[in-house]
């Protein structure tokens, strides 16, 4: 692949729509507990089948490198923002999952845990937007390929899983405890979602910022 078909494939229209989408969605997750858990769960109910249809539109493109990518997301983040979910839901984090992909066709029961499907989404996508923020177009390649691969083996069912429950939270009009800080100066906002870089190139940030 030359160097030009590359920088169309990593900076196309429906690549940089899914990292928008996709930095949305991290900034979500990562403001558990800081924001009303209900706002949250609104947002995320948006958010989760925006995020499917843009995975949906990635182009198909080959590995280059070698060597496998750096994960960024640590087990210990995954528990620390794991863990944060787990207070906010309290009891709503089970469901009764009707779709397991190593139980098709039995007839028991499984429980899941929305904390740990939004997390499991959350760590595929926070490591592809890490890599992808590095601005080196081989490992932007890779990023995606490892994304894509990842959205269609595992977080692409864990997704459509867990938005039949968070569809459940939110038609059900469920109160949750009011513990969390509400009204705090880092609730997110349309649109302010994105890290600074992703911003840079939206050519939305000011040279004062």
């Amino acid at each position: 692949m030359s160097d030009s078909d590359l920088h169309s494939v990593v900076y196309s229209k429906n690549v940089v729509e899914f990292v928008t989408v996709a930095s949305e969605y991290c900034g979500l997750i990562e403001k558990a507990g800081t924001i009303p858990v209900e706002q949250n769960i609104k947002t995320l109910q948006k958010v989760l089948p925006l995020l499917y249809l843009k995975a949906t539109l990635l182009p198909e493109i080959e590995k280059l490198l070698e060597n496998e990518l750096e994960k960024y997301v640590s087990e210990l983040d995954y528990n620390v923002l794991q863990q944060r979910w787990l207070e906010v839901l309290g009891e709503y984090d089970s469901y009764y999952e009707v779709f397991d992909p190593d139980i098709q066709f039995g007839e028991e029961m499984v429980t899941a845990s929305i904390s740990e499907n939004l997390l499991d989404i959350y760590q595929d996508l926070k490591n592809f937007l890490n890599a992808y923020s590095l601005g080196d177009e081989e490992i932007m390649n890779d990023a995606l390929y490892d994304c894509v691969y990842h959205f269609e083996d595992f977080w692409g069912q864990r997704l459509v899983n867990v938005l039949r429950a968070v569809h459940k939270l939110v038609t059900d009009k469920v109160e949750f405890p009011t513990f969390n800080k509400a009204g705090s100066k880092d609730d997110v906002q349309p649109g302010k979602g994105s890290p600074e870089w992703l911003d840079r190139f939206w050519g939305t940030i000011s040279d004062e910022e």
